[in-house]
């Protein structure tokens, strides 16, 4: 089985997290203080540079008024490689 490697799987994340925000109309400060992270984690999670633990997930989505799984849709089509 050929895995990508974890910062790939990051990077598929925050790009997928990049469009939902911009199409929520929030900026990275925005969604940062909704979710109770600091902006600069944020960025650093749409760079693909942090992965980051589910509490945080979970805090984003609620921000973007998602559920959490929303979030991880980008990485179906990659299931076959998780």
């Amino acid at each position: 089985m050929e895995d990508k490697s974890k910062q790939e799987y990051q990077i598929i994340f925050g790009e997928s997290l990049r469009k939902l925000r911009v199409q929520a109309d929030f900026s990275q400060e925005e969604l940062a203080e909704r979710a109770g992270i600091d902006r600069s984690y944020l960025g650093g999670i749409e760079r693909g540079e942090h992965n980051l633990a589910l509490i945080n997930i979970i805090k984003i989505a609620k921000a973007l008024n998602l559920p959490p799984h929303k979030l991880l849709e980008s990485l179906a089509a990659h299931k076959g490689d998780i």
